[in-house]
């Protein structure tokens, strides 16, 4: 795994646990997800192709600097019917998706050369959320043993399968995954419109004023912190010992409070998405 700021074993969390572990839904705790989902998203746009075609996205209803609240709704319902939902369901999201990035692909006229259907790219995105969702298990829970780690795994491909990623692309075992995020890794390219969406959104500079400055400077830290080495360098983010001491007091007293919480408060937004997500349906309502 490429080198990351998230915190190291402190109070035995970071020892093998033979136990059964939560399933998928479960691991994805609202407080953990919000703030490795920063870190996230910087990732997943260090792509270059997907990096552009986000920045560049011609799809302003999904535009995350033109709709903060709704695009991260959009992003955690995705997570929590991926992660929840049942097989028809997540095909029902997959036809939402579709509809919406139907219109996110590069002009003759862009330089860089963006689809949202290219299941590469997908697959890439894929990849970043299972990494995030491994990560926050960790923190939550400790080390996972060798099958629990397997079957967060092999869940986690639905992230990618719920787009356009065929299960043949998504890597076998989770040998196989890091040998294509070393390479995944080694391929990151942000440029100079990607860079300046990234830093805007790492300090929430599309939020209104007050907002910003109140939550700004800790998402940016969170941001930061939980981003590997290699993608802190790319964006030039600036990182040292005594922010990373201050990161692993903070990420760490954080996981200790979500971890004595009841399981229902912290899944919470992903279980509330979930019924949100049944309940549009039913009544015929816009999922996306």
């Amino acid at each position: 795994m490429a080198s990351s700021g998230h915190p190291q074993a402190r109070d035995g969390r970071h020892r093998e646990r033979h136990q059964e572990p939560p399933p998928l839904h479960d691991a994805l705790a609202g407080g953990i997800a919000v703030a490795i989902g920063g870190a996230n998203v910087v990732m997943q746009l260090a792509r270059l192709p997907v990096g552009r075609g986000v920045a560049e996205s011609r799809v302003q209803s999904g535009r995350l600097d033109e709709h903060p609240l709704k695009r991260t709704r959009t992003t955690f319902t995705y997570l929590a019917v991926a992660a929840g939902g049942t097989d028809e369901e997540r095909l029902a999201l997959r036809r939402e998706v579709d509809r919406a990035h139907r219109h996110v692909r590069s002009t003759p006229a862009d330089d860089v050369h963006y689809d949202a259907f290219d299941p590469e790219a997908q697959l890439w995105v894929a990849a970043c959320l299972y990494r995030g969702v491994a990560l926050g298990y960790e923190l939550l829970y400790g080390n996972p043993d060798g099958r629990t780690a397997d079957s967060l795994y092999h869940e986690c491909a639905r992230f990618a399968t719920t787009l356009q990623v065929p299960p043949s692309l998504w890597p076998p075992d989770r040998c196989a995954f890091e040998a294509y995020w070393e390479r995944g890794v080694g391929a990151i390219e942000i440029d100079e419109i990607t860079s300046e969406y990234l830093r805007r959104f790492a300090r929430l500079g599309f939020l209104p004023l007050p907002l910003r400055l109140t939550l700004g400077p800790l998402q940016q830290f969170l941001t930061t912190g939980f981003l590997p080495e290699p993608f802190r360098r790319e964006l030039g983010l600036p990182w040292g010992g005594g922010r990373q001491f201050a990161f692993e007091l903070t990420t760490t007293a954080g996981a200790i409070v979500l971890r004595h919480l009841p399981s229902p408060v912290r899944r919470f937004p992903f279980n509330y998405l979930l019924s949100d997500f049944r309940r549009r349906r039913a009544e015929g309502r816009p999922v996306v």
